[in-house]
C-alpha cells in the first residue's frame, strides 16, 4: 500500500468507527427518551439525520491530532471524542439556521422546517414556524447536552481540569460568543465604521467558525493523547489559519457557488444579512454609490434573484472577490508552512495536509 492508501484506510476506519458510536449512542438515547412518550420521537430522529454523513472535519481534526502526538489508531477514547464532536456541530448548525432562518441544510430541510413541516401535515392548530422554531431550539439543547454525556464517555483523559476538557469548554463557550458578534454585526454593522467591517468580520470567523471547526478539534485530539504545550501551540498555527480559510471559501460559496453543489440556494448569506469579510471588502472597495446600495439590501428576505446578480457584479468588478481570495491564499499558505514545520510522523502529516487542502479548495 501507498502512504496515501494507509491516511485513506486509517480514516476510513476511523470515521466508521463514529458512525456506529453515534448510531449506538443514539439508540440508547431512543429508548430513553420513549419511556417519556412516543410524541417526542422526531427530536432524536432529527439529530439523527443531522449526524449522517458530512465531512466529518471536525472529527478527522481530532483524530489526526491524537494519532500526532502518540495516540494509537482504534483506540475507543477518540472515537467517542469525535462522537461528542460531531454531536457538538449538529447542535450549533440546529441554531444556527434558526438564527439564520435558513430553510436548507446539505440538500435538504433544515431542522425547524422539517418540524414546521411536521407540525403542517398534521393539521395543528397555531402558528407552524414557531413551532418549528421551538421544537428546534429545544432538539439543538438537547444536541449540546448528548454532546456533553459522550464527551464525558471518554473518561479519565476528560476529566475535570484535563487539558483536554479546558479545550472542550473553552470551545463551546468561544462558538456562542462568535454567533453574538455575528447576530450583533448584522443589526449594528450598517451604522459602524465602514472602514474596520473587515476586521470585525475576520473576528467573527475566528470565534464562531475556526476555532471549533480545526483549531480546538485538533488541539482536543493533542491534548488526549499527552501532547506537550509546544505541540499544541504548533498544532493552533496550522490551523487557525486553516479554519479561517475554510470559512473565507464557505462565505465564498454562499454568493457565488453552484447550489446543486452547496446545497443551499445562491444568495442566501446576502439575504440573511452576513456581513462576511468578502462583504466587508465590498463596502470598502466599491463606490459610495455601490456601497450604500450593498447596505441598504442586505438582509433583504426577498432578495430578487437580479439584486443578487448585481450584488454578484460589483464584488467582482470592486476587487472584493479577488481580495477575498487573496487572503483565503495567504492565510492557506501560513497554514501550510505552519503544517512542515510540526515534528510529525510521515501518516498524520500529509492526513492533515490533505484535510487542508480539501478544506481550502473545495467547491461545496
Amino acid at each position: 500500500m501507498t502512504l496515501s492508501s494507509d491516511v485513506a484506510a486509517e480514516q476510513a476506519s476511523f470515521i466508521d468507527g463514529v458512525a456506529g458510536s453515534l448510531n449506538g449512542f443514539l439508540s440508547e438515547q431512543r429508548d430513553v427518551m420513549a419511556t417519556v412518550s412516543p410524541d417526542v420521537a422526531p427530536l432524536i430522529g432529527s439529530i439523527s439525520t443531522l449526524v449522517t454523513g458530512g465531512k466529518r472535519l471536525r472529527a478527522l481534526m481530532c483524530y489526526w491530532g491524537w494519532r500526532g502526538a502518540g495516540g494509537l489508531a482504534g483506540d475507543p477514547d477518540i472515537v467517542t471524542a469525535g462522537c461528542a464532536l460531531e454531536l457538538f456541530q449538529a447542535a450549533a448548525l440546529i441554531h444556527d439556521d434558526i438564527i439564520d432562518r435558513s430553510d436548507t441544510r446539505r440538500g435538504g430541510p433544515s431542522v425547524h422546517k422539517r418540524f414546521s413541516q411536521l407540525h403542517e401535515a398534521n393539521g395543528w392548530a397555531l402558528d407552524s414556524e414557531h413551532f418549528g422554531d421551538a421544537a428546534a431550539i429545544l432538539t439543538g439543547d438537547l444536541c449540546l447536552s448528548f454532546s456533553e454525556e459522550s464527551f464525558t464517555e471518554i473518561g479519565p483523559r476528560a476529566r475535570s481540569g484535563s487539558a483536554a476538557r479546558r479545550i472542550f469548554n473553552v470551545m463551546r463557550a468561544e462558538v456562542m460568543a462568535g454567533q453574538y458578534l455575528d447576530i450583533l454585526e448584522e443589526v449594528a454593522g450598517p451604522v459602524r465604521d465602514r472602514a474596520a467591517s473587515v476586521d470585525r468580520a475576520r473576528s467573527i470567523i475566528r470565534y464562531k467558525s475556526a476555532k471549533y471547526s480545526t483549531e480546538h478539534p485538533l488541539a482536543l485530539g493533542g491534548a488526549l493523547a499527552g501532547a506537550p504545550a509546544e505541540l499544541i501551540a504548533g498544532y493552533s498555527s496550522f490551523s487557525l489559519p486553516l479554519g479561517e480559510a475554510f470559512q473565507m471559501r464557505d462565505d465564498v460559496l454562499g454568493v457565488f457557488g453552484d447550489p446543486a453543489t452547496t446545497g443551499k440556494p445562491a444568495g442566501d448569506d446576502l439575504r440573511e444579512g452576513k456581513r462576511t469579510v468578502l462583504v466587508g471588502f465590498a463596502l470598502n472597495l466599491a463606490s459610495e454609490a455601490d456601497a450604500a446600495y450593498l447596505d441598504r439590501v442586505l438582509g433583504d428576505p426577498d432578495l430578487a434573484e437580479e439584486d443578487v446578480a448585481r450584488i454578484r457584479r460589483l464584488m467582482v468588478e470592486c476587487g472584493a472577490l479577488d481580495a477575498t481570495e487573496s487572503l483565503i491564499e495567504q492565510l492557506s499558505k501560513d497554514a501550510f508552512e505552519a503544517l512542515e514545520r510540526l515534528p510529525l510522523d510521515e501518516v498524520p502529516l500529509l492526513a492533515l495536509g490533505q484535510l487542508a487542502e480539501a478544506a481550502v479548495s473545495r467547491a461545496a
